[in-house]
């Protein structure tokens, strides 16, 4: 599938989440807000919460520290960025990346309502990071990066905005060896046919220039598919 009939799909899906508000997250226990601890949701609208549809929480991967650059990729309804927000003031500032206007409005809403005024909320393609080179000390992202149809790109821009010993601290889906996707596109936005292999998703980011890249499957999410904590730093 080529990438245009990909992001469409992609965009319809979470559009289609962001103009509902998360009404309706739902029960099923791969995704979602259920794996934050109830006092980081404590700290967002319940509107954010339930506009999560990621496959962990990034806050249990990397320790955020008062004057740190943040930088969300796929920022949704903007949880991570409002908790990054708090985590890195003062002095620090947390941005939020998506493709999509009517997410991005419910995220700026959810911030205001937070009280937080240390964010900023980028539109734009996580291939294309609208930041400058080495100004950011985190990358954080949940159960976004396998949604791109090419990750090689992606990778290569968060070494781009890295500042030297910035960290990459992510969840996302891998695929066991042996992984066939569906055919066609219509499952791709729910985090299965995008999937990379562990070894090759590895082989990315060194080839990206991020070294220490450690992996570790936290929970299955589908047949020969697992959700991860994946670490790396740009030397």
């Amino acid at each position: 599938m080529s990438p245009e009939p990909i992001h469409d799909e992609v965009r319809d899906y979470y559009r289609t989440a962001a103009l509902t508000r998360g009404e309706d997250p739902g029960e099923d226990p791969r995704w979602g807000s259920r794996w934050y601890d109830p006092d980081t949701l404590d700290e967002v609208d319940e509107c954010a919460a339930n506009l999560s549809m990621g496959c962990g929480n990034p806050f249990a991967m990397v320790d955020l520290r008062p004057g740190q650059v943040v930088l969300d990729l796929g920022s949704g309804g903007g949880l991570d960025v409002i908790v990054s927000a708090r985590r890195v003031a003062p002095g620090g500032m947390a941005y939020g990346l998506d493709f999509l206007e009517e997410m991005l409005d419910v995220a700026r809403a959810n911030a205001e309502k937070a009280g937080v005024d240390n964010v900023e909320f980028l539109h734009g393609m996580i291939e294309d990071i609208p930041l400058p080179d080495g100004s950011v000390d985190v990358v954080i992202s949940n159960c976004v990066i396998n949604l791109a149809p090419d990750k090689a790109p992606v990778l290569a821009e968060v070494a781009r905005v890295l500042r030297p010993g910035g960290r990459f601290a992510v969840s996302d889906v891998v695929a066991d060896p042996g992984y066939l996707p569906p055919s066609g596109g219509e499952s791709w936005a729910e985090c299965g046919a995008g999937a990379l292999e562990a070894s090759i998703y590895r082989s990315m980011l060194e080839s990206a220039g991020l070294v220490d890249v450690a992996m570790e499957k936290t929970h299955e999410v589908g047949p020969k598919l697992h959700a991860a904590v994946i670490r790396a730093r740009k030397p």
